[in-house]
């Protein structure tokens, strides 16, 4: 089961809403960007009785990874995974990120471990596949359950849209080259999960976002 968790984030005193997902199987669990809000994630972990033995983390921005540290150590310490490395300097600089966009005091931080394209993360008996889509940010990773037919694809791809890329090293024809060489590849069928918005599937956006037509 994915349970998804919609935060309202203060950004240039406008409200923002960014996604952040708990994982679970049986009594297992795992929490997916977590950028805030992390009492409503811990009480659904209470509510569940659920081990969650991880985080994992989609890219480095502030609104999906600025709880990680935090929430792991609430949890009794457990690991933080990703993103993939070239997201370092992000992740060093989200109390600048929490300055620039008017953010209380956020702290630096690097996961215990990076991750890499063809990795896999184990939450229960799902297996999460790593696939490597750099061009929102260039550590960005997606994690794909294929037994599930879901993605959580972070800021990659949106339901009718892309995500930014003019950020610092932001790349747009990197975003595309790998929406459309690893993500649609995947099948139409697959469901996948955002990090703002609704859930949508790859075929639905492979016919109609105008960023990933045929």
């Amino acid at each position: 089961a994915c349970l998804m968790f919609t935060d309202l984030i203060e950004e240039d005193g406008q409200a923002i809403q960014a996604n952040q997902f708990l994982i679970v199987d049986g009594d297992t669990g795992a929490v997916i960007d977590p950028g805030g809000d992390l009492e409503r994630i811990e009480e659904a972990i209470r509510t569940r009785n659920l081990n969650v033995r991880q985080i994992l983390l989609t890219h480095g921005h502030i609104d999906h990874a600025a709880g990680a540290p935090e929430l792991a150590r609430r949890l009794g310490g457990i690991p933080i995974l990703g993103p993939q490395e070239e997201e370092r300097f992000w992740l060093q600089a989200l109390p600048e990120q929490a300055r620039t966009f008017g953010f209380g005091k956020v702290e630096a931080f690097l996961p215990d471990q990076w991750l890499e394209e063809g990795d896999t993360v184990q939450v229960g008996e799902h297996t999460l596949e790593v696939l490597h889509v750099p061009g929102h940010t260039p550590g960005h990773v997606v994690y794909f359950a294929p037994d599930e037919r879901l993605a959580f694809v972070g800021d990659v791809l949106f339901a009718g849209s892309i995500g930014r890329t003019d950020f610092p090293r932001g790349d747009h024809r990197q975003l595309i080259s790998g929406i459309l060489t690893k993500l649609l590849p995947l099948g139409d069928d697959v469901r996948f999960v955002p990090g703002h918005g609704p859930m949508s599937t790859f075929g639905a956006e492979r016919r109609s976002n105008p960023f990933c037509g045929d």
